[in-house]
């Protein structure tokens, strides 16, 4: 098989592989799929409105990634909690938490689209009371809502939460999912492959020696 050729078939599965795991194939969640999950909740000790309020979220699936908007407001004398050291700041106490939520989300290709410190109170607040001064903002991308499921009803998370209810003095997470979206991984691999692999072919195919042009044949007539 040409080398070129190769190369293109190579930057293709290379492609498809990514977006084959990059993205949730099999549609909306079943009911029994959720039944499964509400019930492995209940038998961490949830809180019963917590699951029953995720409950309608999962059985509204669309099959789609969605991402959590968080704005963040640090708790500014945090209590002491089980498995933290006295007198540890909200965000020691929210690095332990991410020390568990961070390989949750990348090995279900989920992960933070950005994440930034606030640099100034809000500029506009319509209907909403404490809601001038944040200390942080999260965008982060989730590849379906079985996927958030996955990870909130693992037992492991269970055991990590308390600490980022002691980090927070207040918070506001909800889930959007994109209309518009240029930044997709995806769609940045896709063109970041295609660049590439076409640079590459073009170097080959410069390399590649010529053809022989067929030589003339002087022939008598007999």
């Amino acid at each position: 098989m040409l080398t070129r050729t190769k190369l293109w078939l190579f930057s293709g599965v290379v492609f498809v592989a990514f977006c084959s795991w990059y993205t949730d194939l099999r549609g909306p969640l079943s009911d029994e799929e959720v039944a499964a999950f509400v019930s492995r909740m209940s038998d961490n000790g949830g809180n019963p409105d917590v699951i029953a309020f995720i409950e309608h979220f999962a059985a509204a699936d669309s099959g789609r990634q969605f991402f959590m908007l968080n704005n963040v407001d640090y708790n500014e004398t945090p209590p002491d909690v089980a498995g933290a050291e006295p007198g540890e700041s909200a965000r020691a106490l929210m690095g332990r938490y991410m020390a568990h939520m961070v390989p949750a989300l990348l090995t279900r290709a989920c992960h933070p689209v950005l994440m930034g410190d606030v640099v100034y109170s809000s500029m506009d607040v319509i209907g909403i009371d404490n809601a001038e001064q944040w200390d942080m903002g999260a965008l982060v991308r989730y590849r379906s809502r079985r996927t958030f499921l996955e990870i909130v009803s693992n037992p492991a998370f269970a055991g990590q939460h308390h600490f980022k209810l002691a980090a927070l003095q207040k918070t506001i997470a909800y889930p959007i999912e994109a209309r518009f979206n240029p930044g997709d991984p995806r769609l940045l691999l896709g063109l970041i492959l295609l660049c590439v692999t076409a640079l590459l072919d073009g170097r080959l195919k410069s390399r590649a020696p010529a053809a022989p042009h067929p030589q003339p044949t002087h022939g008598r007539n007999s």
